[in-house]
């Protein structure tokens, strides 16, 4: 589809007008005078409020100030108390590991033992040398404490 176009000359100047080529029209600024610009009419009061609300007197000053070191403090003793916690988990991780090889190690010790002492021997030595017997069931004699969970050695054992 072809543009239309019309073709004028004005004393060597070509103006092509037609529906692809939009018209620019300069654009008129309005002429006001002082007395013309006017803002709209805002109350005094509200002007006042918007003032006094963009100045800092000095108990806002005092009160921001109060705020912002309460604020610093709660932060400094928030990453104090994190820390503190930081370093008894590292503490408790290490007492855990201490334990467990103290258990290892103990249970490594008792197994030693138990199998360094040879119960026939001690059977062997017991009666053969010593002299010794099993007890007779008339021998044995149960009694009740209830008292406390121990025997000690300074209490006399009750006589049936």
């Amino acid at each position: 589809m072809a543009a239309r176009k019309n073709v004028r000359s004005y004393q060597n100047t070509a103006y092509v007008q037609g529906n692809t080529v939009r018209k620019v029209m300069p654009a008129r600024m309005p002429v006001h005078t002082p007395d013309e610009v006017r803002r709209p009419s805002v109350n005094h009061r509200v002007r006042r409020n918007r003032e006094k609300a963009l100045q800092m007197d000095l108990p806002y000053v005092i009160m921001l100030t109060i705020a912002a070191v309460c604020t610093l403090c709660l932060c400094v003793n928030y990453l104090h108390l994190q820390s503190s916690i930081t370093a008894n988990i590292h503490g408790i991780e290490t007492l855990e590991t201490q334990l467990e090889n103290l258990k290892t190690e103990n249970d490594a010790l008792e197994m030693n033992i138990n199998t360094s002492v040879d119960l026939d021997h001690v059977y062997k030595v017991a009666t053969e040398e010593l002299g010794m017997v099993y007890a007779n069931k008339d021998q044995i004699l149960h009694y009740d404490k209830t008292e406390s969970e121990y025997v000690r050695q300074n209490e006399d054992i009750p006589k049936h």
